[in-house]
Formats: C-alpha cells, structure tokens, sequence
C-alpha cells in the first residue's frame, strides 16, 4: 500500500466567485472528488489540502487546479463547475485507472443508527458488498432470500443521502404479475403496484421513520417507482436501487443500466433461483452476469446461504433446495444423456430401408 501524504497548494489568483463554483454548493463537488477518488480535502479560503495516498492526492490536486482554471471568467461571466464537469475531470486524469478498491478507507462502511440499532455487516461477503457500494458505480448483490442484499443497498442510500454525496434516493423494481393480472387488482395503477414496492418502504420507514419518509417522498427526495417508469430518463445525482432484478428482461435490464449518469451509484439486488417470468423470457440478471462480468467500474458479490440472516431455519431451507436443486440437475443431465445414447443405439441398430424395386 503506498504512503499516506498530504499536499497542500493555492489556487491564484483568489476569486471568491471562482472558489464557490469549483466547491459548488454546500461543497458537493468537493465531495464528490472526495468519494470518487477516496482522498479528505480541506480548505480554507483558496488554501487547499489534499490527504490521500501519494498517486491519487497529487493526481487529486491537479485535477482541482484544472478546475479552477476553467472557472476563469468568460464574458465578464464565471461557469459553474457542475457534477459532470467533476466526471469528465476525473475520467481525463486517468487516476481511476491505477485507484484500487482499498483506496476507499473502510471505515466509510455504513453505520446508521435507527430505532432497532446501528446497522453494519454481519457476514464477511456483506462487509465487501457495502464495501464495493462505497467504491463502484455499480454494484450487483446475487443470493437468497435473507442475506441482506436489499435491506444493505437501502442503507447504503439513506447513508450517501444523509452525507449529502447523492441528492435523491430513487427505488425501484419490476411489477411481474404473480399468477394474477395487474388489471384485477383495486385500485389506480399507483395502488396497483404499491405491493411489489412494499419490501423497499418497510426498509426506509425503519431507518428514517414513517413521516420523515414521506416529507421526502413529497418533496421527490425519495423516489420509489416501477422499473417501466425508468424508460426514457437520465438520473443524475442519485443513489438507484433496482430490487428483485432476477424479473427483468434482457432488454428492462439494458434499460435501466443505460439511465445511470453523473455522480449516481446503482445496486442491483436479485435471487437467481426465484425468477418469476414467463416461461421462455431470459432473466435479464443472469445475462448481465455474463455479459458485464469483465467491466471495472462494476462489482459483482454472491451470497451464499451462510450469509443468511433471518432465522436460522432460513439457512437450512436454502441450503436444502440448493441440494435439491443440484441433485435435479444432475438427474436431468443423466436422463438427457440417457436419451441421447438410446437414440444413437437405435439409429445403428435398425437397418435402412431399403428401396423398392420396379417391376
């Protein structure tokens, strides 16, 4: 691991205009720096600081230097320095690149008090999950019922929200009709979907209280929506949770990745062993698995059942289906050979038909 230093520099000439736009306001894009690039910048006036570990504080440093510099006035007018242009900065310096996830101090884990406690990881695979949330724009959490993927990614929002790091918490979830249509149920199409998002609230009432929840629900701080509405939109500034993302298709999964922007973080939540979708449709999960396993800025955490924790008789059920389920896969994949090899036997054995003869 390479040293811990400190940099220190001014930015000339001081312009207190100049100095507002880079930090933006209440500070965001310094925070964004902060949590992108894993480093504390303190300031004071246009003295600034940078700790950090030696390639990423100084690379830290000249990013903000370049940003001051693009605050310089046009026209007797100052741009405003935007979570994007943080991005475009960032991606330019190529520091990203040579970052590692250990960069990330550990201690950002999250640990938020509610009424119930403070909630922190029990397992070791749920310390790397709220770990690789805190260091990847996207994370996928993979397992069964009980093992906290979705509970995990809720308070790793509301904690981003509370650090002010992300400005909206935006939840959401693929309404897969369970064995009756949408258009039976009472009620508008809001009260029609509420029950698949029920999981997500029951998850923000403990942690932030029922009224406090809906203050932000109203003021569009907390958004929970189904994955439909995702179609079309661009989410900056948001920390976005799609859950039970086993039920997606390819082209529903495509679609939310693609909404992504700046400054947001993803988690994607699903149980490949509970897909509810047509006979036939591909889970949209599986195929991100494969087709997203090789990109960096993405991490991917499996849980087993070892790392439910719902009452221990949780575990034991699925450990028993996941015995089951190897079992009948071991018996179809004989079966099918099975097949097979009869069909070759009966192929050699029966001889051909031979052709008629004319008269």
């Amino acid at each position: 691991m390479s040293k811990i230093i400190t940099v220190e520099f001014n930015l000339e000439p001081a312009n207190n205009q100049r100095l507002s736009s880079l930090c933006g306001p209440f500070d965001d894009n310094i925070k964004q720096l902060e949590r992108r690039l894993g480093v504390e910048i303190n300031h004071r006036s246009n003295g600034f600081s940078v700790v950090g570990q030696s390639h990423t504080a100084q690379a830290t440093a000249e990013i903000i230097k370049n940003l001051y510099v693009d605050t310089a006035p046009v026209r007797n007018n100052i741009p405003d320095i935007d979570p994007e242009h943080i991005h475009l900065a960032i991606k330019e310096s190529g520091v990203l690149e040579q970052a590692t996830e250990s960069s990330i101090p550990y201690g950002k884990e999250v640990t938020i008090k509610t009424k119930k406690g403070v909630i922190k990881p029990r397992t070791p695979n749920q310390a790397q999950y709220i770990t690789n949330m805190v260091t990847h724009d996207i994370t996928f959490g993979v397992g069964p019922a009980g093992t906290g993927k979705t509970y995990l990614a809720v308070a790793a929002a509301v904690d981003a929200l509370e650090r002010q790091e992300v400005r909206r918490i935006l939840l959401t979830r693929p309404a897969v009709e369970a064995g009756e249509k949408l258009g039976f149920l009472p009620g508008d199409l809001s009260q029609k979907v509420d029950p698949y998002l029920r999981p997500l609230y029951d998850a923000l009432f403990e942690m932030l209280g029922f009224e406090r929840v809906e203050k932000l629900i109203e003021r569009n701080v907390i958004e929970v929506a189904p994955l439909a509405y995702m179609r079309g939109r661009t989410l900056n500034d948001a920390f976005i949770i799609l859950d039970e993302s086993q039920n997606t298709t390819v082209e529903q999964m495509k679609m939310f990745l693609t909404r992504i922007g700046f400054n947001s973080r993803a988690v994607i939540t699903g149980d490949v062993t509970q897909i509810d979708l047509p006979r036939g449709a591909r889970s949209g999960l599986r195929h991100a698995i494969e087709v997203l396993s090789d990109v960096d800025e993405i991490s991917f955490n499996f849980f087993q059942a070892d790392d439910v924790v719902r009452h221990p008789v949780v575990a034991r059920i699925v450990q028993a289906y996941e015995v089951w389920e190897n079992e009948d896969q071991k018996q179809r994949k004989l079966m099918e050979q099975r097949r097979r090899d009869e069909q070759a036997a009966q192929q050699v054995v029966s001889p051909q038909a031979e052709p008629e003869k004319s008269n």
